[in-house]
Formats: structure tokens, sequence, C-alpha cells
């Protein structure tokens, strides 16, 4: 019987199953540490796989990210070389990217946690120099898919909106940068800045002080905004800390962390000007996801090539 194996290390691993055995039907959908026949296995789908799961699989054509990043895969020493990683590229996964990030532009933009501050605190305050979206420029660090997709809707409420690739594109509507020149000009004129790029040993870390020192004061929103949606690696938490006590950040928006769950004692829990949430930004939701696998595996046994390949060079 044909094999699907699910990798999955850090959810519910039953939801999927579930799924990808109804849009599957006659396959065989198995766990790690289950008995299987290791040469019926043709796919595999994984969210922070552990260790090897892929390993010694000898029939295996290609592995499925379930979510929109793919730098958990490579993190394993023994991803089989020369087999296809595939990222999820999905219409469900893309809309609830923009939400998120065009709903903290415009808790920005409008100011929303002072108001809270306020409200917390009994005080009836109008604060009057209230900007438009039009006098506010947001930089997209990130301009795949889910970058395009939040420019776009950004663009409809409104605000001035810069992307930055790490190699030449063109995006309508979108003032393009790419390069280390590129991104200098990028974070130079960002009132709010969205990390969305993907985690690789040239972003790592790039999210420091050198680099909110290079943003602009953004005094109508009370100091330039960070929001990061794309891995926390690509976060320096002390400097973004060290960036908010100075006042080089009005506020930081963070969906993803260093360590994730985020340690109790983490001092971003309770900084009245951070936001946290959980790394759902965009979550990837089984029925979704699974479809969008399946009509791939589907295409791919019937002759089909496989799309959104990752270049392993690159890292996605």
């Amino acid at each position: 019987m044909t094999t699907l194996l699910l990798g999955i290390g850090s959810w519910d691993p039953e939801p999927w199953r579930e799924r990808f055995q109804s849009a599957l039907p006659g396959w065989k959908v198995v766990l790690p540490g289950e008995i299987f026949d290791r040469r019926a296995v043709r796919y595999g789908a994984a969210w922070k796989q552990p260790e090897g799961t892929f390993a010694d699989l000898p029939l295996l054509d290609a592995i499925f990210s379930l979510g929109a990043g793919v730098d958990h895969l490579f993190k394993d020493r023994r991803l089989p070389e020369g087999v296809p990683v595939v990222r999820v590229v999905d219409p469900d996964l893309t809309t609830r990217m923009s939400e998120y990030v065009v709903m903290h532009c415009l808790m920005a933009l409008r100011r929303v946690r002072v108001y809270e501050g306020f409200q917390r605190d009994r005080q009836w305050i109008d604060l009057r120099d209230q900007p438009q979206a039009s006098d506010i420029r947001v930089g997209l660090l990130g301009m795949g898919v889910l970058g395009q997709d939040a420019a776009m809707k950004l663009r409809t409420m409104g605000f001035k909106v810069a992307g930055w690739s790490r190699r030449p594109k063109a995006v309508d509507g979108v003032e393009m940068h790419h390069g280390s020149d590129g991104l200098d000009a990028v974070v130079a004129t960002s009132d709010i800045l969205v990390a969305m790029m993907p985690l690789t040993a040239d972003t790592a870390g790039i999210l420091e002080a050198k680099l909110f020192a290079r943003m602009p004061k953004a005094e109508a929103i009370g100091g330039p905004v960070l929001i990061n949606v794309g891995r926390g690696g690509l976060q320096n938490e002390p400097d973004i800390l060290a960036a908010l006590e100075t006042g080089k950040l009005g506020a930081a928006v963070l969906d993803v962390f260093q360590t994730e769950p985020l340690p109790a004692d983490s001092p971003l829990w309770t900084h009245p000007k951070v936001t946290v949430t959980p790394h759902n930004s965009a979550i990837s939701s089984p029925p979704a996801i699974a479809a969008y696998v399946a009509q791939q595996i589907r295409t791919h046994m019937a002759g089909g090539d496989l799309v959104n390949i990752v270049d392993p060079a690159h890292g996605y």
C-alpha cells in the first residue's frame, strides 16, 4: 500500500493524519515510531520532525513542509540528499498572514496600545495628531508570495509600501529594493518594518541594534514599529528590548521567538511596548494544507511537476 509518512514534532499529529487519510483514500498514513514498510513510503510531510525521520526511505519522491517555512527540515542532519523539499503556498495560509500584518499595521497607525493604556488608567485623552495610512511607510523584508499579498492589502488600506528581496524582483505598485544597499534603503524609510523573510545563514540575527538605529523616528506613531512574522532566529531579542528602552523602537510585535514556546521568565511577556503572539500569525490549517499537499501528490504521481520546490542552496 502506498504510504505517506508524517513527521510532526510539535503539533498533535492525529488531526493531520485524519485529514491526509481523507484526502488520500486508499493510502496508508503513518507516523515515526510506528511499524510500516519503508519501501512503500513515496512522500513525506513534516513540521519540526524528529531527526532522521526521512532517512532510509529508498523510494521517497518528495517531502512537503506543513508550514510556510522550511528551515526546520534543513536542520535535520539526516535529511536525504536529492529528494525535493516542497514548501506550502496556499491561499488559506497566505490570507491569514496578511490579516495579521494588516491588523498590526493598523493598530500601530491608530495607536491602539496607547489608548489601551489610557483606558486602564481611566484617562480621557484624545491624540489629535492622528496620521492617515498614506502618511506611514511600511517596509516588507521578504517579498515572496506572503510578502506580495501583504503588500497588496496594505496598499489597499492606503499605506506607502516598499519591499526588499535578496535578488531583484518587480512587484506592481511597490517600490522594490534588493541586496545590502537595498536593505539599508528600506530600513531607513520604514516607519513600520515587517520581517517576512525565511531564516537562512544570511538572515540569521538580522533584526539587531545596528538595523534599528537606521530606522526613522516615526514620531507620528510614537516611534518605529518592528513586526516579525518570519522566524525567531531572525531577531536579537536583547537588542529589541534595548531599542525599546532607548526609543530606537517605539513598539515590537513578535509572533516568533528564538526559543519556542517563549520561556515564562522572558521580559518580552510583560514589556508594555511588546505584543507577543504564539507563532500563530498564519497557522497551518490541517484541512487546507492536507488538501494542497494531496493535490500536489496526485499531480506528481500522474506525471506532472511539483511546484514551489525549495532551492537547498538558498534555503527557500
